[in-house]
């Protein structure tokens, strides 16, 4: 019982990174019906941030304070990765706002490939090591045995129910969050009753941002090393997530994302590791045969 539990906290961790990416690509898919396959990338770009910004902080600046360190990483990383993907937005996807639906997704393509390379050329192909942070353990004594809690994990469990509780309020209280919801059901009329669509967009572009920022300092505190090639993984995984819940649907990614992570944990705790993506994208498409939707989307209504 006690491993069963053990491997239950790993899962949930790991689904809960996996859910904040997916957040970025149900958002964009909810309003402009397109898949933005750079936000992987996206991903390991805000893990570089996070890492380079640690770095400065903790070995030039002398910031001895880890708490305050991971907030100033997290805030700068935050604004500096939303920062990104409103360029990207300006640069690879408004300008084909108006042509045939592969043109977005070819030139998402591309912007994946430059961003991965990008990051290859300037930090290299080598893995790099974080600074060692928050290592210390609870334990909780349970049956016969007992199960650990790292600080680690801790974080990212408050960490993201804050943050996915606060822009949940966004998308549901605000004025933003309407006009999100009003380009999602029709974007010509939401333009006709005086909604910025443009600006929409680029504020949906930064928010998938600034979450999947807050992913990638969670990503290099938990693993301890990040990768050029960190987004592509990841960002499969994610955006299995947010079809398994239901692509649109934001309560639908993030329990895509937890179910991927247990998924996958559970899968290398009792059987072979070698097949634990085999795992998850069996469950996808078994889920997606009898519920085509997803867990929690909504079938397309075919306009006529």
């Amino acid at each position: 019982m006690e491993y069963f539990v053990q491997q239950l906290i790993n899962g949930l961790t790991l689904g809960s990174i996996y859910g904040l990416i997916a957040i970025g690509y149900t958002m964009v898919f909810g309003i402009i019906g397109m898949v933005n396959f750079a936000h992987g990338d996206v991903f390991m770009i805000s893990a570089f941030i996070a890492l380079i910004l640690l770095i400065l902080l903790t070995q030039f600046l002398g910031v001895t304070s880890i708490g305050l360190a991971l907030l100033i990483v997290l805030v700068a990383g935050m604004f500096l990765t939303a920062l990104w993907s409103w360029v990207i937005e300006r640069i690879a996807y408004r300008p084909l706002a108006g042509s045939f639906r592969l043109a977005p997704l070819i030139s998402a393509i591309g912007m994946a490939i430059f961003l991965l390379n990008f990051v290859q050329v300037t930090q290299g192909p080598r893995n790099k090591a974080s600074p060692s942070i928050l290592n210390n353990v609870m334990t909780i004594p349970m049956g016969n045995g007992s199960v650990t809690i790292s600080e680690r994990q801790a974080l990212i469990f408050i960490v993201t129910a804050i943050l996915l509780l606060a822009f949940w309020a966004i998308v549901q209280k605000t004025k933003l969050g309407r006009a999100q919801r009003a380009c999602e059901q029709d974007r010509r009329m939401a333009a006709l009753l005086g909604i910025n669509v443009d600006r929409t967009i680029s504020l949906t572009f930064v928010i998938g941002g600034a979450l999947a920022s807050v992913a990638g300092l969670m990503f290099m505190s938990y693993y301890g090393v990040v990768s050029f090639s960190d987004g592509f993984t990841p960002g499969v995984k994610a955006f299995t997530a947010a079809v398994l819940g239901g692509i649109g649907s934001l309560p639908g990614a993030v329990i895509g994302g937890l179910l991927i992570g247990l998924i996958e944990t559970m899968w290398s705790a009792y059987f072979s590791i070698d097949y634990k993506d085999v795992a998850a994208f069996s469950i996808l498409a078994i889920v997606l045969i009898f519920m085509p939707s997803g867990l929690l989307g909504r079938p397309d209504v075919e306009k006529v």
